[in-house]
């Protein structure tokens, strides 16, 4: 969210960054210099005429707005103004408001237009805009394909000589498909630019050859690097047996990329001169910035602006550096003498020293590299930003990911969603959430652990792991399904590997595990794995040889590896684990059989989720979305009539307190009816049948106030009167914020044991149908949902439709910090929610919402 007093930056299409902030009165004078910098042409096009220069009473309108009827936001690169856009609105209270914008000469087209009109329709949103009128001149296609292109449903007329255009600024799925395209293209284009430099410029190595500047540089030349390196130095004319400049600019070369090593006071004179010699990214390597305190984040702040306002993009600092092994590029530009071998694996690691470890390990597998980015502090570049650049990658097949936070975590969860489909992603991650976060208790290890798997992520425990599956799914295609082939020379070897399959959720196929005997020679072997790779009934192979004891191989000299390329023809997933001999090209290698067969479920996991169909997102009817922001006042939250506004009704209950109240209750249960349950008003205590803190079925006055009386005494004199409803399945609804991945909706029966099991599913919002068909049935307490032990089958359909609603509450609300509704009674009939938790913070912008920024 833009407000009056928050800048902030975006990227451009071709991967730069700018400034988009709100007008200022103190802004007249960069507005005229903006003014003097255009062409003929492009006055014309926006003032309808030559309009040479901006008389005083123009200027003064311009730059003065109330940010409520008139909003005009400008966008600077280099501290100066080269774009304004704004609206006006079109009379008093109108819905309707008037917009345009200018983009200066040298700027056009390179997608600010776009940028200003996200943020002028978010901004006129907040303020009750429903619709945008524009006038343009039919000579004016730029400006044209600007609001055709943005997914609203545009209005054409022309009269007079002008186009004249309106179009509702809800946003839409098409506005919103358009929107998030434009962010995937600007953030993978802004990586493409710090991985395939022409030049880089290296600030910071020490003519002596000692630090970490001068490891760098040497990296960077030892490595064969093929463009330009240019080392920076006050005095030295040579460092590391390259010639040195005192400034990048002196080089006269072109230099894409900027590696600096130097102390942070010194950083952001590094910026400057950078900037002056045309560098588009930045890779900090030095540390002393925000993982050293408050004054280093300060200086981190002034860096991460400074090279924004320059149009540059920051990795780190306190990084490890970044790799890309392509051929045509062959850059190291990290901490780390040696990269793996070129391959198909984009590596991202958050912390440097683990990325060391990583790459380290990597090589030792032989793992293929495309790239490699650590983000160090992670104060610009994050995972996300590498995510949208490895997507269309054509180097790159499979993505691997060491994250120890989330800085955006609806955004991740939405482009792993997206880009899994395309790619695997594999990530070291953390399934716990840390002490803290959220108010309720959250999903625990094993649903976060689901979590992942639900966006497609292939979530790991351990960097071994890591390269476990990553060896696999860069080498071997994905199972067809889970029917596992074990052959092996070692009767204990086949049992263990058919063992570890049950227990990772694999099935062995029948007529395995198939034992060759110890004393099997090559031919032997190979026929084994050739009928097993041709066996209908075998979906992956797992291959265990084990060196047999002397005397018991009767082809000593034939190599029993030699076995494996054959089978592998057949195009079927093969793990393998040989304690002798050294396996061929290709095939996964892992020194014991667990490891092997953990690694094959995991892939299993991810190709089952890419067989299902993702879902869609279902127009729900009879939400009220201006009802819901109406229950979401400042002063005080409704929250009945939020829930209402989205389609959820709860039954009608009424207070009783401590005065007068046996009365309270008889009068609460004239006014709705009887029979009445009367419950202690306690959140904790409202569904406590067990406990007695639930009376049921109070036919009449006697009978009530006996049960108010017996209530008051034990649980005290504050309750609750509602009407009886048909009986049903207890069930519970939730929404938390995650750090991992925003806001989920949880699900589960109610009841004591289940609480203390922690039976809850989980799913990220946005639900689609397939979420929450899934969320309903997924429960360990689920059959009492199908018709247990006799029972009539609950109306699940209803329950589905109860959490799509709760998940577009919790998507398009982020005030909304928590929910609960328990209990929910399921029937054959339908359901009926008896009480409802909604817990409510202040006005902040989420992550992954609204107009785009960094």
């Amino acid at each position: 969210m833009t407000t009056v007093d928050q800048p902030v930056d975006v990227l451009l299409s071709d991967g730069s960054t700018v400034q988009l902030r709100p007008i200022d009165p103190a802004d007249a004078p960069g507005v005229v210099a903006m003014h003097s910098r255009f062409s003929e042409r492009t006055r014309y096009l926006r003032y309808f005429s030559p309009y040479p220069r901006i008389p005083e009473r123009d200027l003064i309108r311009f730059v003065t707005v109330d940010h409520h009827d008139r909003e005009a936001f400008v966008v600077l690169a280099a501290d100066q103004i080269v774009a304004v856009g704004r609206y006006e609105r079109l009379g008093p209270q109108a819905p309707e408001a008037e917009v345009a914008f200018v983009v200066e000469d040298a700027y056009q087209g390179r997608g600010i237009g776009s940028v200003l009109m996200e943020h002028l329709a978010d901004a006129a949103r907040r303020n009750d805009i429903m619709s945008f009128v524009a006038e343009v001149l039919p000579a004016n296609g730029t400006m044209l394909r600007v609001f055709a292109d943005f997914g609203y449903q545009v209005q054409r007329e022309y009269a007079d000589g002008v186009v004249h255009l309106s179009f509702p600024i809800a946003p839409t799925e098409a506005s919103l498909e358009v929107q998030r395209g434009r962010e995937h293209r600007t953030e993978a284009r802004s990586i493409a630019r710090l991985l395939a430099p022409r030049g880089i410029v290296v600030y910071g190595a020490s003519a002596t050859g000692q630090g970490v500047g001068a490891a760098v540089l040497g990296h960077l030349r030892d490595g064969g690097f093929t463009g330009a390196v240019v080392p920076v130095h006050p005095s030295a004319s040579t460092v590391a047996g390259l010639p040195a400049y005192p400034s990048a600019v002196d080089a006269g070369a072109p230099v894409d990329l900027a590696v600096v090593a130097v102390p942070p006071e010194a950083a952001t004179a590094v910026v400057a001169d950078a900037a002056a010699a045309g560098v588009h990214g930045l890779v900090v390597i030095s540390a002393g910035f925000a993982e050293a305190g408050g004054e280093g984040a300060a200086t981190q702040r002034a860096l991460v602006r400074a090279a924004h306002a320059a149009g540059m993009r920051v990795v780190g600092p306190n990084c490890l550096g970044v790799a890309n092994t392509d051929p045509t590029v062959r850059l190291n530009a990290t901490l780390a003498p040696t990269l793996p071998p070129a391959g198909r694996v984009g590596i991202f690691s958050q912390s440097g020293a683990f990325g060391v470890a990583l790459l380290a390990e990597a090589d030792r597998r032989g793992l293929g590299l495309s790239s490699f980015v650590s983000a160090g502090n992670r104060a610009d570049v994050s995972g996300n930003d590498l995510l949208q650049y490895w997507q269309d990658d054509p180097g790159t097949d499979v993505i691997m990911l060491y994250l120890e936070t989330f800085g955006n975590p609806r955004k991740f969860a939405r482009l792993a969603r997206r880009i899994g489909r395309a790619k695997p992603v594999v990530a070291l991650a953390s399934p716990a959430r840390p002490p803290g976060v959220g108010d309720a208790a959250g999903p625990d290890e094993v649903a976060v652990a689901a979590l992942f798997a639900q966006s497609g992520v292939i979530r790991v425990d351990t960097v071994p792991e890591l390269l476990d599956v990553g060896v696999l799914l860069a080498n071997q295609p994905l199972p067809a399904g889970g029917r596992v082939g074990v052959v092996g020379n070692s009767s204990a070897l086949t049992g263990l590997a058919a063992t570890a399959c049950v227990g990772h959720g694999l099935s062995v196929a029948d007529g395995y595990p198939r034992d060759v005997g110890p004393s099997a020679g090559a031919a032997e072997f190979a026929t084994a794995l050739a009928e097993t790779a041709a066996d209908e009934r075998v979906d992956a192979l797992v291959v265990v040889f084990a060196p047999p004891l002397p005397g018991q191989l009767t082809d000593v000299g034939a190599d029993v590896t030699a076995a494996l390329p054959a089978a592998l023809a057949l195009g079927k997933p093969t793990v393998a684990t040989f304690l002798v001999g050294r396996l061929p090209p290709g095939v996964p290698a892992y020194g014991g059989v667990e490891e092997a067969v953990r690694a094959l479920a995991r892939a299993h996991r991810y190709a089952e989720w890419l067989r299902r169909p993702p879902g869609v997102a279902p127009e729900l009817p009879g939400l009220d979305r201006a009802a819901a922001q109406a229950a979401l006042r400042a002063d005080a939250t409704d929250p009945d009539a939020l829930l209402a506004a989205y389609g959820i009704d709860v039954v009608a209950s009424v207070s009783v307190d401590s005065v007068d109240s046996a009365d309270a209750a008889v009068d609460a249960a004239a006014r709705l009816g009887f029979p009445v349950a009367l419950k202690a008003a306690a959140p904790g205590l409202r569904h406590r049948l067990d406990l007695g803190a639930v009376r049921l079925d109070l036919p009449d006055e006697p009978t009530l106030r006996r049960a108010y009386a017996d209530l008051a005494a034990t649980f005290g004199a504050d309750a609750l009167v509602q009407p009886m409803v048909p009986p049903g399945v207890a069930c519970v609804v939730e929404v938390v914020e995650d750090p991992a991945f925003g806001p989920v909706v949880g699900f589960g029966l109610g009841g004591v044991a289940t609480e203390l099991l922690g039976d809850r599913a989980w799913r990220a919002v946005p639900l689609t149908d397939r979420d929450a068909a899934e969320l309903v049935d997924e429960p360990r307490a689920a059959p009492l949902l199908r018709g247990h032990r006799g029972a009539a089958p609950v109306d699940r359909a209803a329950l589905a439709d109860l959490l799509l609603r709760v998940g577009q509450l919790a998507d398009e609300q982020p005030r909304v910090r928590s929910l609960t509704l328990n209990p929910v009674l399921a029937r054959p009939d339908g359901i009926s929610v008896l009480h409802a938790q909604v817990g409510v913070g202040g006005v902040v912008a989420r992550p992954d919402t609204g107009p785009r920024r960094l």
